[in-house]
């Protein structure tokens, strides 16, 4: 399918993991691709699409600087004449004990998952606006929005947060033909999930590398942890015209962990 040729989405965390999946598929679907991170790796990312026949350019960017995320979206319009889906996937997380976290552990998670969301929803929705033909607005929280983890306190509020933003934002440009949604990934195979398993390993019981992540995954009904690629098909079909009535959602795609 090439639902999306002649749509451009803008995706930030796109260096890896959930945000390249994502990428690559909606470049297989014919998308305009700007894919965004803080590290230069993003630019394999655009130069692969490239490679595989799809349209995509890179930016290095700081989703908590207001600036910063003006320039990603001036170069989406600049390159692809409009924007319309953007998705807000930029995210960290760091795990410790209440009385170590320190308050710059809290800023930067509640900067780059929350601040960084409303940011970049306000200028994407701003330049959706300006096109008049509507969009898409999806952004990434977390099964720590539904349940939140031991040690990782200022992550499950970070990620909360994205919720309400989604909420609030849907109710808002609900009559403008823009659709605003969420969804909650569980265990995925990525590098956050890695260092998830080595962290919460040693403060949790001296678990060996993988190990943690074994017992995790046998609590999942699936019997199984997810690939970005699951988490690219949802994302995709809340960026479609098959989900043009359904806004203000957050959705799982975990396996079953979180039923609710």
């Amino acid at each position: 399918m090439r639902r999306f040729e002649n749509k451009t989405v803008v995706i930030t965390g796109a260096s890896r993991g959930i945000g390249a999946a994502i990428a690559k598929r909606f470049a297989r679907e014919g998308a305009n691709l700007v894919v965004s991170a803080n590290e230069d790796a993003v630019h394999a990312i655009a130069e692969q699409i490239r490679t595989d026949g799809g349209k995509a350019i890179s930016f290095v960017g700081d989703v908590t600087d207001r600036a910063s995320v003006k320039a990603l979206f001036d170069a989406a319009e600049n390159a692809f004449d409009a924007v319309d889906v953007s998705i807000q996937n930029a995210g960290v997380i760091t795990i410790s004990r209440i009385e170590d976290m320190t308050e710059g552990e809290w800023d930067k998670v509640m900067a780059v998952n929350t601040k960084g969301v409303f940011l970049c929803a306000q200028e994407a929705i701003a330049r959706i606006r300006k096109h008049g033909r509507g969009g898409r607005i999806i952004n990434t929280a977390s099964g720590q929005a539904r349940d939140g983890f031991i040690y990782t306190p200022h992550y499950a509020a970070s990620k909360m947060g994205v919720v309400g933003i989604t909420q609030s934002l849907a109710k808002e440009v609900a009559t403008d033909g823009i659709t605003v949604n969420a969804f909650c990934p569980g265990i995925i195979e990525t590098d956050m999930w890695a260092y998830n398993d080595e962290v919460w390993g040693k403060l949790l019981g001296n678990y060996a590398p993988g190990e943690l992540m074994k017992e995790w995954v046998r609590g999942i009904p699936m019997k199984r942890a997810g690939s970005g690629e699951d988490v690219a098909g949802l994302v995709t079909f809340l960026a479609s015209e098959d989900a043009a009535y359904i806004t203000g959602q957050t959705i799982n795609v975990d396996g079953g962990l979180i039923m609710s």
